[in-house]
C-alpha cells in the first residue's frame, strides 16, 4: 500500500501535537490522582465512569493492557470499593463491572481537580489571545478526531 506523501508542515504539527498531547495527558492525571490512585487505576475509573468498557477483557484491550494486569487493576479497585464486579448473565465466565458510589464520587472529583488545575494553568500561564487560540485548536482537534 503507498504512503500519501504529507507536507512537511502537516509532519510537522502532526510530531508536535502527538508528543504535547502525550505531556498533557500524562500531567492531568497527576493532579487527578496525587496520592489516591495509580495513573492506571485512575484511567481505568475513568473509563468504567463513562461506559466506554463493562467486561475485564474490554477494559484491558481498551487500555492496551494484558487480561491479566487489568484483571489486577480491577481487584485493587475492588478492594478500595470503587467498583463493584458480577457475573456476565450472558457469560458467566466473564465479570461485569461498574462503579459503587464512593467510586463515582472519587471520579467526578479527579475532573473536577483537572478542570480547576487546567483553568488555573490558563488563568495563570496564557493571555486572552492564547486562551482564545487554544479553544480554535481544540475545535480543529475535535473536527480531525470525527473525521
Amino acid at each position: 500500500m503507498a504512503r500519501m506523501k504529507t507536507s512537511p508542515s502537516a509532519a510537522q504539527a502532526s510530531h508536535d501535537i502527538r508528543v504535547a498531547l502525550g505531556r498533557f495527558r500524562r500531567r492531568l492525571r497527576e493532579v487527578a490522582t496525587e496520592g489516591e490512585l495509580s495513573p492506571g487505576q485512575a484511567s481505568v475509573l475513568a473509563r468504567v465512569s463513562k461506559d466506554e468498557a463493562h467486561t475485564v477483557s474490554a477494559l484491558a484491550r481498551s487500555e492496551g493492557v494484558r487480561p491479566q494486569s487489568m484483571a489486577s487493576t480491577v481487584a485493587s479497585l475492588d478492594a478500595l470499593g470503587l467498583i463493584t464486579r458480577t457475573p456476565d448473565p450472558s457469560d458467566g465466565r466473564r465479570q461485569i463491572v461498574t462503579l459503587t458510589t464512593a467510586g463515582r464520587r472519587l471520579d467526578l472529583g479527579n475532573r473536577a481537580a483537572r478542570g480547576e488545575w487546567l483553568a488555573g494553568r490558563l488563568d495563570a500561564h496564557c493571555t486572552e489571545e492564547e486562551r482564545r487560540t487554544l479553544i480554535a485548536a481544540a475545535q480543529i482537534l475535535e473536527r480531525l478526531a470525527r473525521a
